[in-house]
């Protein structure tokens, strides 16, 4: 029940007024701020007139302390009851201060500073005067070619879902009302998103509603139980509906069944776009589909403020849902404190203090050397600071590092490779760009063989431009671009050591690469501080501890591949399988490349003395899993422990692994640890034929490793 303060506010709104609050717009139609831009493209034909400016209830995109306050102290004149305005933007994987991109931070395996990136993308955020964040995205992805599987944390349900629980915490903090340094978490895309058919962006969705709630929607849960205050729709269809008009998704699951009774937003354009769906005949018969439905904000479509009234009017719609739609969004401003305080944690003089501070950029080239993955070492690193350097390739000296969704970072702010480098060895290095990203010439090639035949070693710098990922950023050849595959042929003729190091924003074809260098480091986009978090790992300063989130294929034929996918009836490999006649390839292995968990050190890990507390495990009890993982190297280093469990035998086809818990232990050379996992009951539960969530007494394999390929497995019973 709202508060009286709440009904009597409601009580004096006008349907208008009410209608407007239901309406998010963009910074352009707003005047006060100097960074609003022109009205342009799509949004001339909106006919968003003054008064629904007036009235509107959020904004979308503004930024800047003076400029958040203009606009919200200009809005508080205008508006006839004084509503605060919401103030919401992309704030992905940092404000000014950028950490590494989404599925970086997911190869990290570091929950702790996941969530300090959070609170740090917050605290700059807030005080630059914004009140919500669209972010975290915890869409599950196994299909490469879609370019946002950089903003997700990966291909699996159980690790998403702990990014998803932290990522909140770090957002939102303990206190939302009071702690002015925090930001109002907004999950998305519900649901599925990363589903769609071929890796393309806004495509098709397709899947029963038990691969949806057994794969793709824990971690939309995990985050509602974290406390997200918002969620955002989805482009694409869920079961043959657009998610922004699907009451059954939406209503029904999201609302009646999970009980979340925060403020839904669509994306953007997305209730119009229920027509070139083909679910709704015009704009007035699209707002009456997403209200009923239980959409609250409609971001950048008018389809609520020209037509909800009518639908009202004309008993179409029930007024009730009207008011229940605006009171989600009064009851958000008043948990942010708005009512009391408009311009909440805006702070010109504290913007300028937090903003791109040391403290931050320290905690950004942490977590980005936590990101990278080591993905091949033929004894190459790390290097020492005694040999020749040539430093190769479009992104030697190239700033675009800090990925798609970088909000307000500056590439001129970002440390390239180059940078690092020199910073580490105090002297300038041999530096040649080599090719383009996409277009190579003989002269600029020429110009890299021959300080590379000059070096002791090369190290190659390589990847996508930013804008080749990202949203609306699908791609059919996962491979890099043929300039720099010539690149990398050219040079590793000479014979020289080579290290590749990769920047790009999903997971790639690498052959033309691995093959032919001797190392190669998964830097990703790694954020404002890449360079000195790269120069750090190629010269052993910090040791590689990353590991993969999301596998890497072997060619992209093979996509979707992924983990803990099910057997077939005719399994590659078992012991009586055909030559032929099973499922396989013929001109590639079934498993990817490099495969989901998988990372390497500088140092070695052995796994020994794997035991089961008990054979047998009843509900309401407890079976331990323990490990011993010794340091068998020279150096110090941090080990990612990971627990999989598969269920031999169920009602439908069980996953031949799934991940059900990991942990992060640094030992000292020669240092052994003994590791514990407790598993139980609830999870071994699953979504049987008719949906209900349960376990099933029977056969089941626990497996530890480092991976999810090279893993030791242990039989116990659950009675």
């Amino acid at each position: 029940m709202a508060d009286q303060f709440l009904q009597d506010l409601l009580a004096k709104m006008t349907t208008e007024e009410k209608v407007a609050q239901l309406t998010q717009l963009a910074t352009p139609f707003f005047k006060g701020a100097s960074n609003s831009g022109e009205i342009t493209g799509p949004m001339v034909n909106m006919n968003v007139t003054d008064k629904m400016v007036e009235n509107t209830g959020s904004v979308l995109g503004a930024w800047g302390a003076k400029e958040i306050k203009a606009i919200q102290e200009r809005h508080l004149k205008d508006n006839r009851l004084g509503i605060p305005l919401l103030m919401m933007a992309d704030v992905i994987h940092g404000y000014r201060t950028i950490f590494p991109v989404p599925l970086a931070i997911g190869s990290s395996w570091d929950l702790e500073l996941a969530e300090k990136s959070a609170r740090i993308a917050a605290k700059e955020a807030a005080a630059a005067g914004i009140h919500v964040t669209f972010a975290p995205m915890v869409d599950l992805v196994r299909d490469p070619r879609w370019g946002r599987v950089m903003e997700s944390t990966g291909e699996d349900p159980y690790i998403n879902g702990e990014f998803a629980r932290v990522q909140v915490k770090g957002f939102q903090g303990d206190d939302l009302k009071n702690d002015l340094e925090t930001l109002a978490a907004c999950v998305k895309h519900f649901a599925a998103y990363g589903a769609a058919e071929g890796g393309r962006d806004y495509n098709t969705v397709n899947m029963s509603e038990r691969e949806l709630r057994e794969t793709y929607l824990p971690a939309y849960k995990a985050a509602l139980d974290a406390g997200s205050e918002m969620v955002m729709t989805a482009f694409n269809t869920v079961d043959g509906i657009p998610a922004t008009g699907n009451k059954r998704l939406m209503r029904d699951l999201l609302r009646e069944e999970w009980g979340f009774d925060g403020v839904l937003i669509s994306d953007w354009g997305a209730t119009k776009e229920l027509i070139p769906h083909g679910v709704a005949a015009n704009e007035k018969e699209a707002a009456e589909k997403a209200i009923k439905a239980g959409l609250d904000i409609e971001m950048m479509t008018t389809t609520y403020a020209s037509h909800l009234q009518e639908l009202i009017e004309e008993g179409k719609v029930d007024a009730a849902l009207l008011d229940e739609a605006v009171m989600r969004i009064l009851e958000l401003k008043q948990k942010l404190g708005l009512f009391e305080n408009p311009y909440r944690g805006a702070d010109e003089e504290r913007e300028r203090e937090v903003i791109r501070c040391q403290e931050h950029r320290q905690t950004a080239q942490e977590l980005a050397a936590k990101s990278c993955v080591l993905l091949k070492n033929d004894e190459v690193l790390p290097l020492n600071k005694e040999q020749n350097i040539a430093l190769i390739g479009p992104f030697a000296e190239g700033n675009d590092i800090l990925g798609p969704w970088s909000f307000l970072g500056k590439k001129e702010d970002a440390i390239t490779v180059k940078d690092g480098l020199e910073q580490k060895l105090d002297k300038e290095i041999m530096v040649a760009k080599g090719s383009d990203i996409e277009t190579g010439e003989d002269t600029v090639l020429q110009e890299a063989l021959e300080i590379a035949d000059k070096a002791d070693v090369v190290v190659l710098a390589l990847g996508e431009d930013s804008d080749m990922s990202g949203e609306a950023g699908s791609r059919t050849n996962i491979k890099l671009p043929n300039a720099q595959l010539k690149l990398v042929e050219e040079i590793t003729k000479l014979g020289k050591p080579t290290v590749a190091v990769l920047f790009n924003g999903r997971p790639l074809d690498l052959h033309g690469v691995v093959d032919k260098t001797d190392a190669v480091l998964e830097a990703w986009f790694p954020g404002t501080e890449g360079g000195t978090a790269i120069a750090d790992l190629l010269y052993g300063d910090v040791n590689p501890s990353g590991k993969l989130t999301m596998s890497f294929p072997h060619s992209v034929g093979q996509v979707p591949v992924y983990y803990n996918h099910f057997n077939t009836g005719r399994p590659k490999g078992a012991p009586d399988a055909q030559v032929r006649y099973v499922s396989q390839y013929l001109d590639s292995p079934n498993g990817p490349l490099y495969p989901f968990g998988y990372g390497l050190s500088y140092t070695t890990f052995a796994y020994e003395n794997f035991t089961l507390s008990e054979e047998t495990l009843k509900a309401g009890e407890t079976l331990t899993a323990s490990i011993t993982v010794t340091n068998t190297g020279q150096v110090a280093g941090e080990e990612i422990v990971q627990l999989y469990i598969q269920d031999k035998v169920g009602e439908v086809v069980r996953p031949l692994k799934e991940l059900k818990g990991f942990q992060k232990v640094y030992l000292e050379p020669g240092e052994a640890k003994t590791i514990e996992f407790a598993i139980t009951e609830d999870q071994l539960r699953y979504h049987h034929a008719d949906l209900s969530f349960s376990s099933d007494p029977g056969e089941f394999v626990v497996y530890v490793g480092p991976n999810s390929k090279e893993v030791d497995g242990k039989t116990f019973i659950l009675q």
